[in-house]
């Protein structure tokens, strides 16, 4: 795409750098997107490539100044990835999560990578890498405690207290849906190519309902998915509904469970179908929620980094 530059130019590029997909962006001064660029040069791909040439080559279709300074988070910051951006113990101020950003050795460029964050509790370890910037460009009040939901392959339930991370917990949803769609005997009821599942199928809401009902235990339904297929005639699309709000509903439990409902309202953290669907199922547990869109989370918090990091100056202007 041609960039549209404002009169002042790009202050800095921002990438969001994935396993499998890239999105970078041009960034003025006051925070506003100059250019965009989307595509599949993640992690698995730039490790063949080269980081620098993949990165080089999406600034260069941007026309980015040679000398602009470049913010990065996700898996490039990963032990596979470009360089190992250390982890941040929790608990941690999200400022001082993102003022630790790892530098890239760079002859031209200032380039640096957010560094994710470590739980390095004996009885529950756990690690992000890519959520904190999304925590840190979510709006969060600056006081209080606040719960967020993050969904995703691997999502992420996050205790923020006073704008600091206390702690957080994964549950692999989204893995579980494909290792149990793909390598178990669902892989019957679901066919070769799971439907994708709407918010407002009965099935989905019927069985996000039992999971959120039996607090969490989703193992003893799992095969009833398949006697129904065998027994009542259900079709492929609808195991895929029910498989994903036994999951999502089981999720939801277990995490209240773990962290309580709270009075603020859950702040989901999603985009696309993910939010439709946690939408809908978080509405079923009956708790209160704010949706932020996460895509642009993820562009604010990277810009909220670049900030911190002195690549732009801090002039107020909201993000």
């Amino acid at each position: 795409m041609s960039p549209a530059f404002a009169s002042n130019g790009p202050a800095v590029a921002a990438l969001d750098w994935g396993t499998t997909r890239l999105r970078a962006w041009l960034i003025d001064g006051g925070g506003k997107v100059l250019a965009e660029r989307r595509g599949d040069d993640g992690l698995i791909t730039a490790r063949e490539k080269g980081f620098a040439n993949v990165l080089e080559g999406h600034l260069v279709a941007m026309g980015a100044p040679e000398t602009l300074p470049v913010i990065v988070c996700g898996m490039a910051g990963s032990r596979q990835g470009w360089i190992e951006a250390p982890y941040v113990a929790v608990p941690a101020p999200l400022g001082a999560i993102l003022r630790g950003a790892a530098q890239v050795p760079d002859p031209k460029r200032d380039i640096r990578i957010v560094p994710g964050l470590a739980q390095r509790l004996a009885e529950v370890p756990d690690v992000m890498r890519g959520e904190e910037t999304q925590l840190a460009g979510a709006g969060l009040p600056a006081k209080g405690r606040h719960l967020v939901c993050m969904p995703g392959t691997h999502s992420k339930w996050v205790v923020v207290e006073d704008g600091a991370v206390a702690g957080f917990g994964t549950w692999p949803t989204g893995e579980l849906f494909s290792v149990l769609a793909e390598h178990s005997i669902l892989k019957h009821s679901l066919g070769e190519h799971p439907a994708p599942v709407a918010a407002d199928n009965p099935y989905f809401r019927q069985w996000c309902e039992r999971a959120l009902g039996e607090g969490g235990d989703v193992t003893s339904r799992l095969f009833a998915i398949r006697a129904a297929g065998l027994l009542q005639d259900l079709t492929s699309q609808d195991a895929a509904a029910c498989l994903s709000g036994l999951l999502i509903g089981g999720e939801i439990a277990s995490a209240r469970r773990r962290y309580g409902a709270g009075d603020a309202a859950v702040v989901l953290i999603a985009s696309g179908s993910l939010a439709s669907l946690y939408s809908a199922a978080l509405d079923l547990a009956r708790l209160a929620f704010r949706a932020v869109d996460a895509d642009e989370a993820v562009r604010a918090g990277l810009i909220e980094a670049a900030r911190e990091n002195g690549m732009i100056a801090r002039t107020g202007a909201a993000i």
